[in-house]
Order: structure tokens, then sequence, then C-alpha cells
């Protein structure tokens, strides 16, 4: 086993922490390794003035640090699974998924006002198409609109008065100790997760056996399982940040149930299914899914979306 482990990362303060958790965690569990932190900027963190659909959506956090993980300039790379693309590059595998923290969004309000009782007009931000179309269609009567930056950055735009609410994945608030700033869960009834939204990914080359005692220890089998299917369902229906797609599973009795959305971009047509697998079934339930989901509509959602122009 190595006793020097390279983690590569994004360098927002978000990534760090992920990164530094994992750290601790071999730290902990493997006495005499030492693991280093390595910063790396992805795409994604260069361009800050557009939404993500229009720049490449899944993959913008990635694929800097995949080509440091296939050049052997690290070990392992720590992502947030929901930046994930369905496919991996060859010769990369998902090594670990620890246990998800909170997998829903959340609600963060400049005067602690419930999103039920905002007045119309108020102005929502987020980043996610996904989150835009369910929030339109809870609420048509409010004003969606793009924000983009780091974590920190929202929250000070919010803090300014340039938003009246923003909407973020809970895990990323949670995680960063920032707990009281939120208003309201928004569970999945209201708005359904991104794939894998509260999971860590670590990603790591196939078959290093160098790696493997440590990746066993990381993994958590429940949340594997559930992600698992989720991303299952993201490759079948060839899912990304361009299109407001969703699938989230959740353990029950023993088996896991999914819930998937396609949603137009303007939140009018919105399309909802759901299955229970069997546990070791799961990626062939999250394909058959999406496939319940495209034939109910999903397909002609998918086939009018223009959301470039």
């Amino acid at each position: 086993m190595k006793k020097n482990i390279r983690i590569g990362t994004r360098g927002s303060q978000l990534a760090l922490w992920q990164a530094n958790y994992i750290r601790t965690r071999i730290e902990t569990l493997f006495e005499g390794i030492e693991v280093d932190i390595v910063t790396i900027k992805t795409k994604g963190d260069r361009i800050t003035d557009r939404p993500l659909a229009m720049v490449g959506g899944k993959g913008l956090f990635v694929k800097e640090i995949e080509n440091a993980l296939l050049e052997e300039r690290v070990d392992l790379a720590v992502h947030s699974m929901k930046d994930m693309p369905g496919q991996l590059p060859e010769g990369l595998v998902i090594g670990a998924i620890p246990e998800r923290e909170n997998p829903f969004d959340v609600l963060l309000s400049k005067d602690n006002i419930l999103l039920s009782d905002y007045k119309k007009g108020a102005k929502v931000g987020t980043s996610s198409l996904r989150r835009g179309s369910q929030m339109k269609h809870a609420r048509p009567d409010l004003d969606i609109v793009s924000i983009r930056g780091n974590l920190d950055t929202r929250i000070r735009k919010l803090k300014a008065g340039e938003y009246d609410a923003i909407v973020l994945a809970a895990a990323g608030i949670l995680r960063l100790g920032l707990k009281d700033e939120i208003t309201e869960y928004l569970d999945e009834s209201l708005m359904i997760p991104a794939v894998g939204q509260g999971a860590l990914c670590i990603e790591t080359r196939e078959n290093d056996p160098a790696m493997a005692p440590i990746l066993e220890k990381l993994d958590h089998g429940q949340t594997r399982v559930c992600v698992s299917g989720e991303r299952a369902f993201l490759r079948q229906i060839e899912g990304s940040c361009h299109i407001p797609v969703a699938c989230f599973g959740k353990m029950e009795n023993d088996q896991v149930f999914l819930t998937s959305l396609v949603a137009s971009e303007d939140g009018q047509t919105l399309v909802k299914e759901s299955i229970l697998s069997p546990l070791n079934q799961v990626e062939k339930y999250g394909m058959v899914l999406a496939d319940q989901l495209l034939e109910k509509g999903g397909k002609e959602i998918l086939e009018n979306l223009n959301i470039n122009e």
C-alpha cells in the first residue's frame, strides 16, 4: 500500500472541505499513510458568467481532474457525485461512494420567508435547469433566474439583496456548517434531487491494487446501491445539466424506490415516474425507469427543449 496519496480536487471552499474530509478518513483508517491535496482548476471554475447548460453541462467540473488521474499526477479524485457525467473516461472508475449527506435541495431566503409565502414576482436564483423547472412548476408567478458562483458567493449575493431567495443543495450548506442559513428543506415531493446529489464520488484508475483497500473502507453499501440506480437512469436517458432531468433513490424495506422526472424549461410540462427495485437489480431498474419516463412524455419534452437560445 502506498504511504503517500495525492487527492485531486477543485479549489472551491466546498470542494476542499470534501477532499479534506476524505483525507482525514484515510489517515484515521490507515496508520502511517500521509495524504496531500492537489487543487486543479476546471473549466467550470473558469467560466462564471453564463449558465452551465450554455457552456457544457456535466463534466465541466471534473475533466481536468480526470486528466490528472489518467496522467498519474494524482491517485484519487474527490468530486460531488452530481457533477459526474453518466459515462466515465476509459481507464477510470468510481472506486468508492461514501455515506450520503442530506440529498435534498434547500431554500435560503433574505427574510426567512417560505417558498409558499413569497409574493408574485419575487426573484429566486438557481444555477440548475432541474431546480428552475421544478420551481417554475410549483410557483409559476415567481421570477426564476440564473445564479453562478461558489456557494459562499451565492449566499453573499442573496444577503446583498440581488435575490429574494436562492435554491441550493442541502449537502453543501450542511458540510460547511451553514445549517442556520437554511429557511426550508425542499423534499422530493416538491423538488426531486439531481442524480447523486448529496453523495461524494471517489474516482480512481481502473485496476489500481494500491488503492483497493482504501476504497473498500471508504465505500458505503446502501449509498452505492441507491446512487448506482440513479446513474443507470442518467446513462439511459443521456441526461446532463443541459436538460431538466432528475432521479432519486432511497432504501425502502430492503428495496430501492427510484423516483424520476423530466420537465420542460418553463415548468409547464412535468413528467414523473417511479419504480421499486430489488437491491441486486437496481441498475437494470434504473434503465427501465428511464425508458418508462421517455414513453410517458419525457421524450417529447427533451425533443422540444431549446435551452441555448
